[in-house]
């Protein structure tokens, strides 16, 4: 239990600008910078990487997160297992965890803002060999290209070339959008970030249109797709018990498509004010999601039926998208050309995030000695760019999409992913259910925390048993009678068995110990805040812009 000296160094709001002697008063042991002190907790962060992106870059990073590939191209296949209000269900359900979810990392991160994130959170709360464990399986899943094979598949809208040479150009920008600064990275992003803004309220305003009749020759639909065909579709068997079933195979693809809204605490060590920006940046993933992706899928299942022939078939192509079907079926010539433009840059910008959190984990490994030290070395830009390439190199496993058909290869891929991505928000909540058991272990309450929010700790124990109920589930279909597929099976439970081999491994090899409450470092990580604080400029309205202006004025 800390005395009151203790903890006179912890930091009160981070607008506080209060001196480091007042905030270390009463503190006997000498500390030194995270600057100097070879030992700090942030060290490598802070002196290898550059704090290129900012709050607006986070911002936006998120909802590149949110909107990619798995809502433009797989939700055709979601659509077809499960009908309409399954649908719209599925997403509700795993977007509620996922808001959860990020409630939980927004506090964790803001409180240890380091590269890689989950992983060194692990280590730093848990035990060593969970942060390697997760490193080298997240590692593992960035090394699968499947954004990369879903441009080959985008790209088969407008051409039957060869997918090969698709994946050669878009493997190429992939490298390049990566290799320079993390500035220029987040430049695009952001870009990127608006044009699927864009092109979700393109979508929501469009699909209303249509619904209500506003297109030549079209009937006002409203919710006749949800009476016929009807609302639930049957999966593998007839009745009540096949709905069911397509409704929960359903959550795998679901989990795909946010499978990348995590990613942003990776790049914490990468982001001015780090502490503020990842907090809100995460924790307003929740309310976007409700607002622009719930939309987005309620108005998909008002104008497209679950049995339409495309959707039922499956091309293999962007034509199967179900928002391109839908603009073709109302005889709108130009939009699905536009819309497959877009989900093309969404897929670019998925692939740019698995180099970033392949290469970013490879650096998080390597500051624990877990990995080769070659990881840590950075360019004079502070780019990582020896794990940049080693992720790069596998880039062309997406090849295997020119023998087998592209959506097939892209759904092994989707598979694999969802599995990391599930375990990824198991660990999440993991770290920080025993961060909170620290503080109370050692004497702090949460407002000791940067950043907090009073539904957190309920928050990561929802979506960690929410998260533990679908890894185990996700694959419950290959165990229905004649039903069982080897590709699938492996692809959805291969990461448990590895998962335990690797800690086994780890730690066997390095006997690591798991930590008890109150042996948490957690004086380290407040010792940084004091040595760091951030200087959050006021947000002003625009109306008290205008006065300040005005004032400012009249004074001269």
């Amino acid at each position: 239990m800390p005395s009151s000296s203790d903890k006179t160094f912890e930091l009160a709001p981070v607008e506080n600008t209060t001196t480091q002697e007042d905030k270390l008063e009463g503190q006997v042991v000498d500390i030194q910078t995270i600057a100097e002190e070879e030992t700090g907790v942030l060290y490598n962060d802070r002196s290898k990487l550059k704090q290129g992106l900012k709050e607006r870059h986070i911002k936006m990073l998120t909802l590149v997160g949110v909107f990619g590939t798995g809502l433009f191209l797989s939700s055709g296949g979601t659509l077809r297992k499960t009908g309409p209000a399954g649908m719209f269900i599925a997403y509700l359900v795993v977007g509620i965890v996922v808001g959860c979810n990020q409630i939980a990392i927004a506090e964790v991160a803001s409180f240890m803002p380091a590269t890689g994130a989950t992983i060194r959170h692990a280590e730093q709360f848990i035990d060593e060999s969970v942060g390697f464990t997760f490193g080298w399986i997240s590692t593992y899943s960035s090394l699968m290209p499947g954004e990369l094979s879903a441009t080959a598949v985008v790209m088969k809208y407008w051409t039957n070339l060869n997918s090969g040479v698709f994946i050669t150009i878009f493997g190429i920008l992939f490298v390049l959008t990566n290799i320079y600064t993390i500035r220029f990275y987040g430049e695009v992003e952001y870009i990127f970030g608006w044009l699927k803004v864009l092109l979700i309220l393109i979508l929501i305003i469009t699909g209303l249109v249509i619904d209500l009749g506003g297109t030549k020759g079209q009937e006002r639909l409203g919710f006749h797709y949800w009476r016929d065909p009807g609302p639930f579709a049957e999966y593998l068997v007839d009745g009540s018990i096949g709905k069911f079933v397509g409704f929960w195979s359903a959550l795998s693809s679901v989990v795909y498509s946010y499978s990348g809204i995590q990613n942003i605490a990776i790049l914490a060590g990468e982001t001015k004010n780090s502490r503020h920006a990842i907090f809100h940046g995460a924790k307003n993933v929740f309310v976007r999601i409700i607002a622009l992706y719930l939309a987005a899928v309620l108005i998909l299942t008002m104008i497209v039926p679950y049995n339409d022939k495309l959707i039922a078939t499956g091309t293999g192509t962007a034509k199967s998208s179900p928002y391109v079907i839908a603009m073709n079926r109302a005889g709108i010539k130009v939009l699905p050309h536009i819309i497959n433009a877009i989900i093309l840059t969404s897929a670019w910008s998925a692939g740019n995030l698995a180099i970033v959190e392949g290469s970013r984990n490879l650096f998080a490994l390597a500051t624990k000695k877990q990995a080769p030290q070659i990881f840590l070395k950075t360019n004079k830009r502070g780019i990582p760019w020896v794990g940049i390439l080693f992720i790069s190199a596998f880039l062309p496993l997406a090849y295997m999409s020119c023998s087998e058909s592209s959506s097939e290869v892209f759904g092994w891929f989707q598979e694999l992913v969802s599995s990391n991505t599930l375990l990824r928000w198991i660990l999440i909540s993991a770290n920080h259910i025993h961060m909170d058991r620290a503080l109370k272990a050692q004497g702090y309450s949460r407002s000791d925390l940067p950043h907090h929010t009073p539904i957190a700790p309920y928050a990561a124990w929802f979506s960690g048993i929410m998260s533990v109920i679908f890894l185990l589930t996700g694959g419950f279909y290959n165990f229905i009678h004649g039903h069982f597929n080897i590709e699938s099976f492996f692809t959805r439970y291969f990461i448990i068995p590895l998962a335990i081999g690797l800690f086994t491994f780890w730690k066997l090899f390095k006997k690591t110990k798991y930590l008890r409450p109150e042996e948490v470092d957690l004086k380290a990580i407040f010792e940084d805040i004091a040595q760091n604080p951030e200087h959050i400029p006021p947000k002003y309205s625009l109306r008290k812009k205008i006065v300040s202006a005005w004032k400012d004025h009249k004074s001269q």
